[in-house]
């Protein structure tokens, strides 16, 4: 099982940019897909982007495509999320995961970060 910390949330205005992160356990961080999904209250969970264990792949939701941009550091076990332009309707816990094992889905999560942008 991987353990996951994600870091970074805050109180930001529109217009303004947050730079999440998220640490994982173990040594076999770049084997692995990782990828961040946000909850804001009352709606289901979102996808945000992903990326692959090498980080030559990424894919981002096209709600926040243009504005956020997801990469790693393998040498520190860390996955970013840069996320520029904020919006109040960014607004929620985000969360990273890891596709640590064979099979659909992500199978490891964070416990998350909240991020709130006020207008």
């Amino acid at each position: 099982q991987v353990q996951l910390v994600e870091s970074g949330g805050g109180l930001v205005q529109a217009g303004e940019s947050l730079r999440l992160s998220c640490v994982a356990s173990g040594r076999t961080f770049s084997r692995y897909a990782m990828g961040w999904f946000r909850q804001a209250p009352g709606k289901e969970r979102e996808f945000v982007a992903s990326i692959t264990g090498s980080g030559a792949g990424t894919y981002v939701a096209n709600s926040v495509k243009g504005r956020f941009t997801i990469s790693r550091d393998n040498a520190k076990n860390t996955v970013y999320l840069q996320m520029n332009s904020l919006k109040p309707e960014d607004t929620a816990n985000y969360y990273c995961a890891a596709d640590s094992r064979v099979g659909p889905g992500y199978d490891d999560w964070g416990q998350g970060t909240q991020v709130t942008v006020s207008s």
